[in-house]
């Protein structure tokens, strides 16, 4: 059975927030809106969500749906190929237009392009809205008309653009009377662990949904801005903004974060070097995405096509390479800062940047492992993770990406720790039992550029 009158239907996705959501702001403006999340699980080359993210979605959907509720807009949820949601939803409700914001990854586009051609052929309009970046990635151009591969100049151009001002939470709507389309349950998707519990650490750690993003930024612009260029590299401090996983699954639109930065750095100039740098990681975080759009196959592949001949190996190439592997994966390498920051991620499903580009190095040049392995793993334990920035910054800190970090910058796991965690605050709290090192920081550092020297002499007899 139909709808009795003609509704607006907002299909969200990582946009999981009701201010300056473009999406819902229209569809509440042009009538009756509802909103739809389809949990994608048969679309082809739609990666299926990590452990730590299937936890966040959880309970995010439960902090939107009640926030909806407060608007008078109910929330669908299905799951499956969303080409047969939206036929069934097609028979069950009088639809006048689907509403969303847009997705930059190359699956999603394909299955968004999919709808939208769906959507005309039954004469319903689609519309779309560019609500989880800045710019789209087609408006930030080179003066020849390409893309940008390195961030600085990108970072230049992005700040000579116009960002538009954000849109207000949409005004409440009376919840619709009568039958809605039936709603999946929660519960039944069975995102949370069990048997073990395994998120309580995340649970003690985060509260997802838009409500405690707030709260965050407000303590980022009270106490935390001010020393964020001296702090935020600490790991044994509160001293970053804390924001990814909000700006991963659109609880913070990053159009609102980059224009409050912008505002407090003009009115008070004690907190303007903090704004800067913080607009700065904000802009990475953008360049990522980017990167991704142009280049899709990035995700798979290295952006730099002569690391195809490093020689890094892979898990299941042999046993030694899987108990090297392993012993990253439970913060066991025998180096207290490597083992700290991968313990934290496994506690809380997050971990500090700078200890990310550490264990990162550590793995892809002191233990010779492929990029992807490390990709593979963030991908199921970081709530944070996305597509763009993961494969980015990990092809950045493994010197096969655009603007990649330079091959011979080994990060030295005991010069770090003394550097960033002086007093061992860090180290204590998430490693505080050593083990005997798996491999010796030297040796395994001039073994990854030797390989390196040899992928580069390849590399020029092949271009010769």
């Amino acid at each position: 059975m139909q709808s009795a009158s003609p509704v607006e239907l907002v299909w969200l996705r990582d946009d999981l927030r009701i201010n300056d959501n473009p999406a819902l702001f229209e569809g509440m403006k042009h009538g009756e809106a509802w909103a739809l999340y389809i949990l994608d699980t048969e679309s082809a080359g739609i990666r299926e969500l990590g452990g730590a993210a299937k936890w966040w979605l959880h309970h995010a959907l439960k902090s939107m749906a009640a926030q909806l509720r407060e608007l008078g807009v109910p929330l669908i949820l299905r799951s499956g190929d969303p080409q047969k949601v939206f036929r069934k939803l097609q028979k069950e409700a009088s639809i006048s237009s689907v509403r969303w914001n847009r997705r930059y990854s190359p699956s999603e586009i394909a299955v968004d392009a999919r709808i939208k051609e769906q959507m005309g052929e039954s004469g319903i309009q689609a519309h779309s809205y560019c609500g989880f970046l800045l710019k789209e990635p087609w408006e930030i151009q080179t003066v020849g008309g390409t893309s940008y591969k390195v961030f600085t100049p990108f970072y230049n151009r992005l700040l000579e653009q116009n960002i538009r001002k954000p849109l207000p939470a949409p005004e409440a709507q009376s919840y619709p009377q009568g039958n809605l389309p039936a709603s999946e349950d929660l519960a039944s998707w069975q995102l949370l662990p069990h048997s073990p519990n395994w998120a309580r650490g995340l649970e003690e750690a985060w509260e997802p949904g838009e409500n405690a993003v707030y709260d965050r930024l407000e303590l980022l612009i009270d106490s935390i801005i001010t020393q964020y260029p001296k702090k935020r590299d600490r790991p044994d401090v509160d001293g970053t903004s804390a924001l990814s996983p909000a700006l991963r699954w659109g609880h913070l639109s990053p159009v609102v974060l980059w224009r409050e930065l912008g505002r407090v750095a003009s009115a008070d100039p004690d907190k303007a070097l903090g704004c800067y740098a913080l607009r700065r990681q904000l802009a990475w975080r953008e360049f990522c995405w980017h990167l991704l759009f142009h280049n899709p196959q990035m995700l798979e592949q290295n952006l730099r096509a002569e690391f195809d001949d490093y020689g890094w190996v892979e898990a299941g190439e042999s046993k030694e390479a899987d108990a090297l592997i392993a012993s990253w994966n439970r913060g066991e390498t025998g180096y207290a800062m490597v083992d700290a920051g991968m313990k934290q991620l496994w506690q809380t499903g997050w971990m500090h940047n700078r200890v990310r580009m550490l264990v990162g190095s550590f793995l892809v040049k002191n233990l010779g492992v492929h990029w992807k392995v490390g990709e593979k793993w963030f991908w199921d334990t970081l709530v944070d993770a996305d597509l763009a920035s993961n494969s980015a910054n990990w092809q950045w800190v493994a010197g096969s990406g655009a603007d990649a970090a330079p091959f011979f910058r080994v990060f030295n796991p005991e010069v770090q720790g003394q550097k960033f965690d002086p007093q061992g605050v860090y180290r204590g709290r998430f490693a505080p039992l050593s083990c005997d090192p798996i491999v010796d920081l030297r040796e395994s550092r001039q073994n990854a550029l030797e390989a390196y020297e040899q992928m580069r002499q390849l590399h020029r007899s092949e271009q010769s």
